[in-house]
């Protein structure tokens, strides 16, 4: 008789993949437009000797509508969507709504200058440079190595 190891991480990866398919399936499409929307906007960091470069993807928002706070150890942006969408076909009207507050806080893992914070905000697309303090580019720690 063989031994088989049950993974109960498989039944949840199992029940996953099968709302989704019933999902893509059978859901109206614009159900499936705002299950696919996230209420948290998607970043990406890099860094260089300098600053840290912040991108954060937020279709559809102006400006005005966001709340950006910068410390020196962490970013926090907060704003709120408002979508609509009307379409018009064989004389019937269909206009839908979307709203939603969202609330991102990104620790930063060196400290910033945080009042010469640089932003652009173009196409959907935050960027946020973040200068390094100058005193974390000049950190330099000695390690004292204790003979044996």
């Amino acid at each position: 008789m063989k031994l088989a190891v049950f993974n109960p991480w498989n039944e949840f990866n199992t029940l996953e993949r099968s709302f989704n398919h019933l999902l893509n399936d059978f859901a109206p499409a614009s159900l499936r437009e705002i299950a696919g929307n996230s209420r948290v906007p998607s970043a990406e960091i890099t860094e260089n000797e300098e600053s840290i470069i912040l991108k954060l993807e937020l279709p559809g928002m102006e400006a005005k509508d966001l709340d950006i706070q910068v410390t020196e150890n962490a970013v926090s942006i907060s704003g709120e969507r408002k979508s609509e969408s009307e379409t018009e076909e064989n004389g019937y009207r269909r206009t839908e709504f979307y709203y939603g507050k969202f609330s991102r806080v990104i620790p930063l893992n060196t400290k910033v200058q945080n009042s010469n914070v640089k932003a652009d905000y173009k196409n959907g697309i935050l960027h946020l440079t973040l200068p390094k303090s100058t005193e974390e580019k000049s950190k330099v720690v000695k390690v004292n190595l204790e003979q044996s």
